[in-house]
């Protein structure tokens, strides 16, 4: 097994083209880094860290701005928006049958149709957002507030970098390796350990050692059933009938399988529900204190439901469940794979062609997409768990952040050795 891990490394290194689809990443994070190292205009630092130490909840927003918010960079906003407006139209596809035509039945030139019409949605939605958190961050002294030029000014801005980290984005999809957004939230998470590393040295307690070590033990333990049930498969066997060849000789009837991902959504669901959780709360918190005592009343309510711990996890736990199943039913289509199978001359033995093959495999696709949505939901949450079990803050197992890293290095090294494969043939 290692010497053909070795053997694909080696045909990676050389394959020119791979080679520099692997830099052209690595050349895309050093363009990431250094925009999330650009202020906005008129930033009170030291007002900011004192903010950003006492709410948790722009903790959670750093993630899609891979750490922007913290020097409250141009790209504060990250990806977020693009993410929100995803979700948007993916559920507008169930809702509008003129979308869902484009979207799945036009082609290549309905699904960039379709990619177009995300983007006009993306810059809506990031005006909205980027002047809800800049009217958050003007009521702590931090920006200017509304009614000065540079407040739109700085709108402008936060804008054209959440467009341009969508295009970062697009790029590393179609010129890098895997899916360009997972990758950007991917790198930001990453560029944050070594000071999540030193805070928690920090705060390190010798009374609490077997704590500790229990820890350590148990994210080792936590990080292995994330690759186990992220690389879990169900398979399903397929039988190809009898063929009649051109030279007059018949095949024999072979045997195969179908596998089947029990997490097929991959690491989607926590980044749709984790998007579509810091929607409303930072709408909510930027209508707090407005002049109608009414729509104060309205974003007072909202931020105190989301800011209860308890609330808030019962709600991720379902959002991650839910959007589970959601992302299965838009990216894998049980029909499509039973006329594939009926063209082929396949069938799956004791089960009928056509109808009664989408459904005995869309079956199946549900029951292991339901434990899949399981585990996930329970490893988004588990932070909160520990930490209510613990009573340390400053441990927290599971949660956003390992199941995103994860899930996009073995989508890498599995595209990776697909690609390596294909070079070696």
């Amino acid at each position: 097994m290692f010497q053909t891990f070795l053997k694909k490394l080696k045909i990676i290194f050389t394959d020119r083209q791979l080679v520099m689809r692997i830099l052209f990443i690595f050349a895309i994070f050093i363009v990431f880094r250094a925009l999330t190292a650009i202020p906005v205009p008129g930033v009170n630092a030291g007002q900011l860290a004192q903010f950003l130490n006492n709410n948790a909840f722009f903790g959670f927003l750093n993630i899609f701005s891979g750490g922007g918010l913290t020097s409250l960079s141009i790209v504060l906003l990250g990806v977020g928006p693009f993410i929100t407006s995803s979700i948007i139209m993916q559920l507008l596809t169930l809702m509008v049958p003129s979308l869902k035509e484009l979207y799945h039945e036009s082609g290549e030139m309905g699904r960039r149709q379709f990619n177009q019409y995300s983007r006009y949605l993306t810059v809506l939605l990031a005006i909205v957002q980027g002047a809800a958190l800049l009217a958050v961050l003007a009521k702590q002294a931090i920006v200017p507030g509304f009614g000065s030029m540079q407040m739109y000014i700085n709108i402008v801005i936060v804008v054209g970098g959440a467009f341009l980290m969508m295009w970062l984005g697009e790029l590393i999809s179609e010129f890098g390796i895997g899916n360009g957004v997972s990758i950007i939230i991917f790198a930001g998470i990453v560029s944050r350990i070594p000071n999540d590393v030193n805070q928690a040295l920090f705060a390190y307690d010798p009374s609490q050692l077997p704590l500790y070590i229990g820890f350590v033990v148990l994210a080792v333990l936590i990080i292995f059933g994330v690759v186990m049930i992220t690389e879990a498969e169900r398979l399903v066997p397929v039988t190809y009938a009898k063929q009649q060849a051109r030279s007059g000789y018949i095949t024999t009837s072979t045997s195969t399988h179908i596998p089947l991902r029990m997490n097929q959504a991959g690491v989607m669901p926590i980044i749709f529900a984790l998007s579509i959780l810091m929607f409303p709360k930072l709408i909510a918190t930027a209508l707090i204190g407005a002049h109608h005592a009414w729509i104060s009343a309205i974003g007072t309510a909202v931020t105190n439901f989301l800011s209860n711990q308890l609330y808030y996890g019962i709600l991720y736990f379902i959002l991650v469940f839910v959007f589970t199943y959601f992302y299965t039913a838009v990216t894998f289509d049980a029909e499509s794979m039973s006329n594939q199978l009926q063209k082929n001359g396949a069938f799956i033995p004791n089960v009928r062609p056509g109808v009664p093959t989408a459904e005995y495999i869309g079956g199946i696709m549900t029951r292991i997409t339901f434990f899949g949505g399981l585990f996930l939901a329970v490893i988004a949450v588990l932070p909160q768990l520990f930490q209510g079990v613990s009573g340390n803050q400053n441990l927290a197992i599971g949660g956003t952040a390992l199941l995103i890293v994860v899930s996009v290095i073995i989508d890498l090294l599995n595209k990776l050795s697909a690609q390596a494969s294909m070079s070696e043939y």
